[in-house]
């Protein structure tokens, strides 16, 4: 490795030191290909520090940030990057060999490309047997694509911007907010170019069970109730979000990310319960606002 590296790999890091020594596993079998790098690991107040897990051949420097959740953990770890590019990824995701390769070589192409989001797929515990809440969510959990041209803006699990946009920018918010659509949104708004790079892939693991699932809704379902615009306008997601089904059932039967009957069947079943789920817990925020509390206990939901 050179002294100065060309790109700084962000990994905002909480009691997950299992994925974290997978993660930096990938990020050290980079192929030859890959421009120089250094990964620095954010944690973020685990029960156990990841140094272990930290001595690699590519060169990792662990640092704290005591403020809760992913966003000041990357901000803290991008304040010290010493790269022109600064690649985000989770630490339960692992990198292609091609990963950073692919994104150096995307904004080689395109010099006027700010921010890239990479294509993140889910791996099955069993491969080739996924569960249904697995099959479900890789075909809507990382829409990354949808997010964005529709959305516009990249899942930090699997991006990369260049360090003098992310300066101009600004940082990350807080647990309050959905950090990456948050930043995303006024990088286009600033004038920024967001594309997507589908050869840039990661992969990560599935929830669990629907409970894993129905806490991660639970956590969208806090942050967009908090961007909420009116709550008539509220009312009216939640009903949309109990049929939206009736349209995703044949995103599913068309979607090249599953094969054969049994999984779409099984992702279809999961479809339809955490939505009728989401749209229940949308509606119960009219009646109680449990969105605060619970977005405020990020460190204990991990």
């Amino acid at each position: 490795m050179t002294s100065v590296p060309r790109v700084s790999v962000v990994i905002p890091h909480l009691n997950d030191n299992a994925e974290l020594e997978r993660c930096l596993a990938r990020l050290d079998a980079q192929s030859p290909n890959a421009p120089p790098f250094e990964v620095i690991v954010a944690d973020n107040g685990s029960r156990e520090m990841p140094r272990a897990q930290c001595p690699r051949a590519v060169t990792t420097t662990v640092v704290v940030e005591t403020r809760p959740g992913p966003g000041p953990a990357r901000n803290r770890a991008a304040a010290i990057a010493r790269g022109d590019i600064i690649a985000f990824i989770d630490a339960d995701c692992r990198a292609d060999p091609e990963w950073l390769a692919n994104l150096a070589a995307a904004f080689e192409r395109d010099r006027d490309l700010d921010v890239i989001a990479g294509r993140i797929l889910v791996d099955s515990a069993i491969p080739g047997r996924p569960t249904g809440v697995e099959a479900y969510e890789s075909v809507f959990s990382y829409r990354v694509k949808l997010f964005v041209e529709r959305d516009h803006y990249a899942a930090t699990g699997n991006m990369a911007v260049r360090r003098r946009v992310f300066e101009a920018v600004g940082p990350f918010d807080g647990v309050s907010r959905a950090e990456d659509r948050a930043w995303g949104q006024r990088a286009a708004a600033l004038g920024h170019t967001i594309g997507y790079e589908p050869s840039a892939r990661v992969s990560t693991s599935g929830c669990t069970d629907f409970a894993e699932l129905a806490q991660r809704m639970d956590r969208l379902v806090a942050h967009n109730h908090a961007e909420r615009r009116s709550n008539a306008r509220w009312v009216l997601q939640s009903v949309a979000m109990a049929g939206s089904p009736l349209r995703d059932l044949f995103v599913l039967a068309l979607s090249p990310e599953l094969s054969g009957l049994r999984s779409r069947l099984l992702a279809s079943g999961v479809l339809i319960r955490i939505r009728t789920y989401r749209a229940a817990r949308m509606l119960q925020l009219m009646g109680r606002n449990w969105s605060p509390q619970h977005l405020a206990s990020w460190n204990k939901l991990s």
